[in-house]
Order: C-alpha cells, then structure tokens, then sequence
C-alpha cells in the first residue's frame, strides 16, 4: 500500500505520519500567499497610514500615557516585529517609556511567566518596559462600564479602562466561538473580569448555531463582546495574518472594527479549504507550540474540521498537551461529570458555573458529531479517557482501526495545522 508522509504541527518539532494514499484527501492548508518581503516597513506604513483612523503618530501626540494590550504565549504574535516600530511612535509623540504599559491580555489564562515575557516581546523590551498581566478573577482589579443589550455586565481590567491612550495588538485567526481572532477579542476577553466572560462564553450564546469558526454576521459572541470593546475603548489597533510558516502576510492597522474586518477579509480567503464531500475520518493537530501545549487549547483542533466529517466518524488529533489538561477548575469540571451528557444537563440547568467550562461545551459539540482519538506525549490514556476522548499509541495505529471501522471506501482528509485552517464543504 502506497503512503504518503505529512508532517503535522506537534509541540516544536512536528511529528511526521504515513497516510495512504489512495485514501487521502488533502492535506488541507492554508492557501500559499507570499509573505511580506519587509515586514517592517509594513509595519511603519500601517502606522502612518493606518484604515478608518488618524495615523497613530497623531493619535499619540499630547496624550499623558499608553497601554498597550498583547497577547499571551497562547498566541504566535510576531510582537518583536511590530512593537519596535508602535513602541518608537509613540515616544517620538511625546510619551515617555515609563509611561507606557504593556498588558499581557491573559483573559482567564495563567500569568506568564518571565521567560514566556522574553520569548513574546524580546528582551530588550521585556526589560525596558512596565509589563504586567491581566488577572481576570480579580474584580477589584475591573472597572464595571454597564451593561450590553444582551444583559451582559462589562468588567474591564481598570489599567486599562483609565489609560489615556489604548492600542491593542493581535493576530487575526480562525475562532471557534467568535468567527476570528484580533479586533476587539484583546479586550473582551482579553483584558475582561470572570463576571463577564462566564455570560460572554455562556452557553445562552455558544449554543446558537453562528457561534462558530469563520461566522460572523449574526454570531452573538462576536456581537457582544464588540460592544463590549467599544464600551471601554481602543483608538488603535495592529493586527497581523500569518502563512504556515508563521511569516507576516499582511498588517492591518487603525480604527478596531474597521481595520479588523480588513483584515478578516484577506484571511477568510486564504484560510478556507473546501471539500467535495464530508469525509469518514480527520487527521488533525492543534497547530503546534504554542498552541498545543494543554488539553485545553487542543479542543480547538477538533472544533475546526466538524464542517467536513461525517456524522459518526472520527477525529485524529495530535497535540503535545505538554502542559497537561488545564486550569484546576477545567480539571475539575472532567471530575466532576462522568459524561459530556451529564455536564451538558448541568451547564443548561443554570445552576452550574465553572471557569472553562465553555471549552468542555465545545468538546462536547464535537463529540455529538464523531468519536475523538488522541495521540499526544503530554497525557496518560487514563487522564485523556477522563476527558471523555480516546488515547492511541500513534496516528497510524488510530488510523488502520478507523480505516477498518468505516470499509475500503472510507476517505481521510488531513489538515497539517489544525485550527489555522477553515475547512469547508463546497457551496457552502
């Protein structure tokens, strides 16, 4: 039999699997567009000339301070890349070093720690300049702006609520609740209160059938915590796409709405991989380090293929969890509920609130379609059985079981990176 060997994205050095194949559809990835010759300079020119806002030079000048929102190491934000330049900027209009604040927008995450600040910002910036995190279960720390239309309450990180100038800078990306990644998401959740994300990530609103990948016109998630952003306010934003080889493809900068949907528009094209038809079995990854690295964040792979598996077939996922599961509370939550049935029933009662809880409620979306195995360094079979998925030694030994559950007509699409890319049918 005849293979074909496909790299997948596996903690920080890929793991190689043989796919037959006669049986292969794929792999599916992200559409080749050639990166940025000089990403700095695209950098500085979406300073200067920047869409729907005054060019941040004009925006900074006469302001007393600065916080700037970046993302945590769950996200691969080329951040030594854009910052220099953001960082000059702004000096060069009048706001001196100490008077800026880098706020790592941790939403509910765990603090970062110092060398993951080195790896994401650099070192000369993780050591010249104030840099903190968001701690999202300490309301003290949130200012209460009032409530969305939705009856959501918005608590937002207090630094920055009374910042006199604020940016965000982030990475536009397929979401698996919130359509994409960037734009308003640094703020809510990123720098947003428990008290506001447990109704914002509520099954009231990830349950509605637009809360999903790629979908933002009537998605609820996207709607509110849009509004959410605009009460608390950000002047300017910096976002970036990435190709597969995690290369700047294009800058995005300036008003939020405006330069984010920009920037969705350039990405939606390239991320999108139709398929023919819904196939048997999905070979897939959580995108690598330093996505993969918890249970947790892998539920974002399987969340991005449903669109192109069949209804009872089954997700292969590859993901180092070299983290282990999660936070304590999402631990908890596996203990508590013996079955994805039984957390469901609880979480729809109303009478049950757990922090990432959303993250099981999108496993268990998955698990209502196809059985789930995992393949990963990171978690024992009895920890991962607990998490309500199946382990296997290897992707092959998955595979050949899966190839011989569904018959010699069975059909396996492999997406190398995971929730990077946007797998769809054709026509829809």
């Amino acid at each position: 039999m005849k293979t074909i060997k496909v790299t997948l994205d596996y903690g920080r050095t890929g793991l190689d699997v043989e796919i037959p194949a006669d049986r292969l559809v794929g792999p599916l990835t992200i559409r080749e567009h050639p990166p940025l010759p000089d990403p700095d300079s695209a950098v500085a020119e979406a300073l200067a000339h920047p869409t729907g806002s005054p060019p941040l030079a004009d925006l900074a000048r006469g302001r007393r301070d600065a916080c700037i929102l970046v993302c945590d190491i769950t996200r691969p934000v080329p951040n030594r890349t854009i910052l220099p330049p953001l960082l000059k900027t702004l000096h060069d209009a009048g706001i001196a070093r100490e008077d800026v604040l880098i706020l790592v927008a941790t939403g509910l995450h765990r603090p970062s720690t110092p060398a993951e600040k080195v790896e994401m910002l650099g070192p000369d910036i993780a050591a010249a300049y104030r840099v903190e995190d968001h701690r999202g279960t300490l309301r003290d720390e949130h200012t209460y702006l009032g409530d969305t239309p939705r009856g959501i309450p918005a608590w937002i990180d207090t630094r920055y609520v009374r910042a006199d100038l604020k940016i965000a800078v982030g990475l536009i990306e397929p979401h698996l609740m919130a359509g994409f990644s960037g734009g308003r998401k640094l703020i809510c959740p990123g720098v947003a209160s428990i008290e506001t994300v447990k109704h914002w990530h509520g099954p009231e609103l990830l349950e509605h059938p637009n809360a999903d990948c790629g979908i933002l016109d009537g998605n609820p998630v996207h709607e509110e915590n849009t509004r959410i952003a605009r009460m608390a306010g950000c002047d300017f934003i910096v976002n970036v796409t990435l190709d597969d080889q995690r290369r700047i493809t294009s800058v995005v900068a300036g008003d939020m709405e405006r330069a984010f949907l920009e920037g969705v528009a350039f990405v939606r094209e390239i991320v999108r991989a139709p398929v023919a038809r819904p196939v048997d079995i999905v070979v897939t990854s959580s995108a690598g380090y330093p996505l993969d690295t918890t249970f947790y964040q892998s539920v974002k792979g399987m969340t991005g293929c449903l669109p192109i598996v069949k209804q009872g077939g089954t997700i292969i996922l590859a993901a180092s969890m070299s983290e282990g599961v999660g936070s304590p509370e999402l631990q908890s939550i596996f203990a508590e509920n013996p079955t994805p049935e039984a957390f469901m029933s609880r979480i729809l009662g109303k009478d049950y609130f757990v922090m990432d809880q959303w993250q099981v409620e999108e496993l268990a979306k998955v698990l209502r379609k196809a059985r789930v195995k995992v393949v990963t360094d990171g978690l024992p079979p009895e920890t991962l059985a607990r998490c309500y998925v199946e382990s296997a030694p290897s992707v092959e030994s998955a595979l050949a079981d899966a190839l011989a559950e569904y018959g010699p007509a069975a059909k396996v699409a492999v997406i190398p990176r995971g929730p990077y890319v946007l797998p769809t049918l054709q026509g829809s």
